[in-house]
């Protein structure tokens, strides 16, 4: 099968089209031909030989990638919830070695679900990684409430996008930064009110949330605890939330933590049910080809996109 081939960390040009071995499904698995790609800033930071780099090179070669969106092909031992022809999407592996830059990926069942017939391929799989993020974070970490106030960093970003969605799905009344020609996509999305990151500090506009979701890092954390209510929570993405920053925000009766990403099919189902319902939509604004999987990581490394960069394979 052809893969992407990382042989030495670096530059996207890197990224080598490579024929390798297809992939055997293993007990609880099954093999998925691969029809789309989401590509996250963790790919391009892996790619650099940072992030999970030096794990995936324990197994060498250096396939990187998670999310994808496909076909069941073949179902391993003890794999019970999907059969051969289901069209099935879901980040795999995640943290660890997803190895999705491929024709053929073999997946752990319980890190996918069905997709919805009514969403392609290239919609499905751009609400993984990023999609999971949003839920995971304000439902299990945050606890989401009917009239909370959501302050969204990035709104218009890839897991951003996700959030507000997900944040008004939750009746929760949602804030959004994003430079000015990104305000009517997130009021599209279902956004309240939007904030100019080039024009306001999101401090001195915002005073009583009730959870924000950080994805800019430690000095944005730190920022955006003025804008957090006593009993607030921050979640960083980006591993903003610092002892330093912990420790401003005890001293405010705020919760500042971080968070990671983890695989799940359950989580991903219910994603699936609202994307199936059109309570949840994936903006993809950049697909490439297959053969064209640098193009994407420059894309995703502008730090300028839209919504999702996705990859079709096929």
């Amino acid at each position: 099968m052809k893969a992407m081939v990382l042989r030495e960390p670096g530059a996207p040009d890197n990224l080598r089209l490579e024929e390798v071995e297809k992939p055997s499904p293993q007990k609880g698995e099954v093999l998925v031909k691969v029809r789309a790609i989401s590509i996250n800033p963790v790919d391009t930071k892996t790619r650099e030989g940072k992030a999970f780099y030096n794990q995936l090179n324990e197994t060498p070669p250096v396939i990187i990638g998670w999310d994808i969106s496909g076909e069941v092909v073949e179902v391993g031992e003890d794999a019970k919830f999907f059969k051969p022809g289901d069209e099935v999407f879901g980040m795999v592996n995640f943290p660890g070695n997803g190895r999705a830059y491929a024709e053929y990926v073999a997946a752990p069942e319980a890190h996918l679900a069905h997709k919805p017939a009514n969403v392609p391929h290239h919609e499905a799989a751009a609400a993984t990684l990023a999609a999971l993020t949003a839920w995971q974070v304000l439902v299990h970490e945050a606890g989401i409430q009917p009239g909370q106030r959501v302050l969204v960093h990035a709104a218009a970003g890839g897991v951003g996008h996700f959030a507000v969605q997900l944040a008004k799905y939750f009746k929760a009344t949602v804030v959004g930064t994003a430079s000015a020609e990104n305000h009517d996509f997130l009021r599209n999305m279902g956004a309240d009110e939007t904030i100019d990151y080039n024009e306001y500090k999101v401090g001195d506009v915002v005073r009583d949330a009730d959870i924000v979701l950080d994805s800019l890092g430690e000095e944005n954390t730190r920022r955006s605890l003025q804008t957090l209510k006593d009993g607030g929570k921050i979640i960083s993405i980006l591993g903003g939330a610092k002892e330093a920053v912990q420790q401003l925000a005890k001293e405010r009766n705020i919760e500042a933590k971080n968070y990671l990403v983890h695989s799940s099919g359950e989580d991903q189902t219910k994603l699936a049910e609202l994307m199936a319902q059109g309570l949840l939509t994936a903006h993809v604004s950049h697909v490439y080809d297959f053969e064209d999987m640098a193009k994407a990581h420059q894309q995703v490394e502008t730090r300028k996109t839209r919504g999702k960069v996705v990859v079709t394979v096929g």
